[in-house]
């Protein structure tokens, strides 16, 4: 009978954690949230200045403050990806499989950078007169991508996250986190 027990026993819950040690372990989710919350407020200027009622109601960006802001949004978001991948991501990867080189975060970046390049491409070419700026054709654009943008935010947000992070490190190592 107590063999039978064992057989049917389930995993035992990880212990609750304090405050502080939450802290400590959400500590990565909720820095990456507020550099991910500037890239949504870029994200949805860029999109309202490209939606139909700005275009038809003179609403939204400038076009020249469209081509800029677009420009930098582009610059901001490569050089985020860069640091996650040159850093933070080969870190976090030598013990957690979704930052590891066949993981999710890293074959979105390559979805999002192929709409990043585009994106730039052309918006410099409005930027030096090559072409008129066109708002239905940057919202295109930005279509392309953008739902693997927001989703790649949210799931890298709930991955650091400290109940997954408490499964991959100790708080003495969370604490000395190179972010």
């Amino acid at each position: 009978m107590a063999g039978d027990h064992q057989a049917n026993a389930t995993p035992a819950e990880p212990s609750k954690l304090s405050a502080s040690d939450f802290k400590t372990y959400n500590r990565m989710a909720e820095t990456m949230d507020l550099y991910h919350n500037n890239f949504r407020y870029t994200w949805q200027q860029l999109w309202d200045s490209v939606s139909p009622a700005a275009s038809s109601n003179g609403s939204g960006l400038s076009p020249s403050n469209l081509i800029k802001t677009g420009l930098r949004f582009v610059s901001s978001l490569s050089m985020h990806h860069s640091i996650e991948e040159r850093h933070i991501f080969p870190y976090l990867g030598s013990r957690m499989p979704a930052f590891g080189p066949d993981g999710e975060p890293l074959k979105q970046h390559e979805q999002i950078h192929q709409g990043l390049k585009e994106m730039e491409k052309y918006l410099l070419a409005c930027k030096h007169g090559e072409r008129g700026l066109a708002r239905e054709d940057l919202k295109v654009k930005m279509e392309s991508w953008g739902q693997v943008l927001w989703q790649h935010m949210d799931d890298e947000v709930w991955q650091l996250g400290a109940e997954r992070m408490r499964k991959y490190w100790s708080l003495e190592e969370m604490r000395r986190m190179p972010m």
